[in-house]
Order: structure tokens, then sequence, then C-alpha cells
């Protein structure tokens, strides 16, 4: 079933506009519970999934036979390599999910992905935790990007910062909650004969596959696909969906547009810089827990979960008032300030809690600069430009969390600290925050 198609006009009917204001609201409402709490608990797999290895890692050391003094570097490309597979087939996914529709292609992914997610537990040696971590980014591109598209099939631009903000909080839930579950999970070694990274990967990849029967099943490919909305109701959904992105003349964008936007290339560089932070920061993030506070793997789970509750909150916050003031550049560079502040603090903090904090507020600053990006580059597309600008964004700026990994694992190598990389990522926020001002700035959003 083809997706709803975003460049049709307002002219669709007046009966589109007979809705009243409160039904609006309720209907409003109603899609949102029918939509973001599926594609939120989607989003918390494939997060547990993504980054489950920075846990797995406590015990990977003999497994993949390597020298402790190069592990770092051997384990940051590893971890990095998922973005590899990403970019790749980032652009592409999403192209067939505008295609083939929403339901069928995330179905897909989820139930690859939680398959070679689990196929982790037979993991011998570094060259299969290369091609393995490879895969696992290959099976899941398009999964953000996809879903950030499908949005805007539901909501115009003046509501989304706020409804990519609930949907990414699956992504600090997956923190919150997943963090003390690897953490225990790995404590179950020996069971079955199996080791604890074996339990670990095995476990957190079924619930995708699960997951993705649910999806199959459950989500529509759009508002005329929904068979618990009114052909009225249908209707007005697509008619507020349909403005014109702020400042672009003309709806119809064909694909080259995506490749030959300065826009898109600048928002490219801002989320690939944001990546390097972010995935430099989740992949290491156990490891250096467990350095600042010595305490157990179940323990350190358990710490672990504390920067990303912060974020989840600040997150939502943020992402509500970028909806309710209409701006955008600000939220994004006020959450990368935030997070530099909070890599510097947890870099230079002599006290294990003081160092901690510093690591909530950098990760609550990294996520809050979140929904306003979005919302932001949501803007600047039409059509299947839409699809593949969103993509291209996501798959560039990925490569972020191909370099962060590694750029950690090699500054530890040679220094034996966190120092270095930690102010590393602030460098990166810093970035982020004054490129957050060279975006244009849309007039008006629909």
């Amino acid at each position: 079933m083809d997706p709803p198609d975003l460049n049709t006009g307002l002219n669709k009917g007046d009966d589109a506009n007979e809705l009243s204001p409160a039904e609006q609201t309720r209907l409003v409402k109603r899609v949102t519970l029918r939509l973001i709490p599926l594609l939120f608990c989607c989003y918390v797999i494939a997060y547990v999934d993504r980054i489950n290895v920075g846990f797995a890692k406590l015990q990977l050391q003999g497994v993949l036979g390597v020298d402790p003094a190069v592990f770092g570097g051997v384990y940051g490309l590893g971890a990095g390599l998922f973005f590899v597979g990403y970019f790749i087939f980032e652009v592409p996914s999403n192209l067939i999910l505008n295609r083939v529709g929403a339901r069928l292609w995330i179905a897909r992914i989820m139930i690859v992905w939680g398959l070679v997610s689990m196929a982790f537990m037979f993991m011998k040696g570094v060259t299969s935790f290369y091609v393995l971590r490879f895969l696992l980014g290959a099976a899941e591109a398009g999964f953000f990007p996809g879903v950030i598209l499908y949005i805007m099939f539901w909501y115009p631009p003046a509501e989304r910062a706020r409804i990519i903000a609930l949907f990414a909080i699956g992504a600090i839930v997956a923190g919150v909650v997943g963090s003390p579950i690897s953490g225990t999970l790995l404590e179950m070694d020996g069971i079955g004969g199996l080791a604890g990274w074996q339990w670990l990967f095995f476990l957190e990849g079924l619930p995708a596959v699960l997951l993705g029967f649910v999806v199959l099943l459950a989500l529509p490919d759009g508002p005329d696909n929904a068979s618990w909305l009114s052909p009225g109701e249908k209707k007005w959904i697509t008619s507020r969906v349909a403005f014109p992105a702020a400042g672009v003349g003309s709806p119809h964008h064909p694909l080259r547009d995506c490749f030959t936007s300065p826009v898109v290339w600048l928002l490219c560089l801002i989320y690939f810089l944001r990546n390097v932070g972010t995935y430099g920061y989740e992949m290491w993030l156990p490891t250096m827990v467990k350095g600042i506070t010595g305490k157990t793997d179940s323990i350190v789970g358990l710490i672990n979960g504390l920067p990303y509750l912060v974020a989840g909150v600040t997150m939502y916050l943020v992402g509500r008032s970028s909806d309710r003031t209409g701006e955008r550049r600000g939220h994004m560079a006020g959450g990368a300030i935030g997070a530099t502040i909070g890599f510097v603090v947890a870099a230079t903090a002599e006290h294990p809690v003081i160092a901690i904090l510093g690591l909530a507020v950098a990760f609550a600053g990294s996520k809050a600069s979140l929904p306003p990006f979005w919302a932001l580059s949501t803007q600047f597309l039409k059509g299947t430009a839409a699809a593949g600008g969103i993509a291209l964004i996501n798959s560039v700026g990925n490569l972020g969390g191909f370099f962060g990994p590694i750029v950690m694992g090699v500054i530890k190598d040679h220094t034996g600290s966190n120092l270095g990389g930690l102010f590393l990522l602030g460098g990166c926020y810093v970035g982020v925050a004054l490129l957050a001002f060279a975006v244009p700035k849309p007039a008006k959003m629909g």
C-alpha cells in the first residue's frame, strides 16, 4: 500500500475543515495514542540492541583475543562499524519505505535486526565481531529516518518537535531500563553453558523479532490506511500536513533536491558532530562509570541509567518548549552548550559523584538538541526529497557514530585516561551550537 501523498494541496474537499476544535484536539490525541506508543517501544528495543555492546565490552576482551593495550581501539572500531552499514543502506531503505509503506518495511527492519543481534551470541573473534556490527547497522538502516518521515505523514511542522521527543525518549528508556537489565544479564555467566554476554545478546535481540510482527499487524501506512479513522478525519489530517515547507516555493521536490541543497549538507555536518559526541559517549559510558566507581556490573548498570533518566525529562521539556515558541535553532544550540559544560565537568571532576553528574548533564544536553534539530530539518523538503533528505542527513550524520567510539578508544589506549576524549566530545558540541545559527531561519511553520 502506498504511503500518503505529501505533495497534495489543501483543496481535498471542504469537509476536511468540518471538525470542531474540540474534535480536532481529541483526534490528534487519539492518533498519538494509536501510533507513538508502538513506535516508542520499537525504538526502545532498537536502541538497546544498538548500545548493548557497551555492556558486553566488559566481558569481550577474552572472547576477541586481543591484547589489553589495543583492546580500546579494536572495540571502538567494532562499535563504529555499525554506522558504516547504516550509512550505506540508509537512503535506499528510506526510499523503499516511501514506496512500499511504513508497516511492511519497519516490520522487516525490526525482524532482521533482531535476528542479527541474536547472532552475536555465536561471535568467536575480532572478524566475526566486525562483520556482525556492520550487518546490524545494515539491518537497522532506515528505521529512525523512516519513523521521522512517518511522523511527517501525520503531524504538521509546528507539532513535530514534541512528537519526535516522545518517540525519541525510547532511546532514553533503553538506557534507563536496558542498562540495569544488561548489567544483570552479564551476571548470568555460566547458566545453561552460556557466557553472560551471550545471554545479553540473545535475550535483548529476541523482542525485536516479536515486535516486528506486531508492527506488521497494527501499524497503518498512513492516514488513508487507518481503519479507525472516518473519511472526514482522514481528510483533516492529510490537509494539515500538506502545507509547503516554510521558505520553499513548491511542495514538489524531486529526489535530486536533497543532494544539491546546501541546507541539507549543513544539517548533515551538524548531525555528524552531534553524533560523534553522542555515540562516543554512549559506547564508552559503562566503561567510564566502571572506572569512576569500581562497582560490579549490575551496580554499573543501575548508575548508567541515571544520565538517561535526566536526559529523557530534559528532551521532552525542550521539545515542548520548541513547539510552543516555534523556535528551533536556539533550543538546539542551548542543548549543545549544556552538553559541552557537562563533558568539561565530567573530565575535570575529582569526586566520583560530581563526575557522574557531569556525565548526566552532558547526555541531557545532547538529547535535548535532537527534537528541535529534526523538527527544523523536516521543514525544508517535501515529496520524494523528504524521504531521501531525511535519510541522507541521518546516514551522513551517523558516520559520527563510527568515528566517536574509535577516537575515544584510541585516546584511551594512548593516554590511559578519558580526559582527552571527553574534551573532544565537548568540542564537537561547541561546533553544533555555532552551526545551529547558520541554518536558515524558517519564516513560518505550518
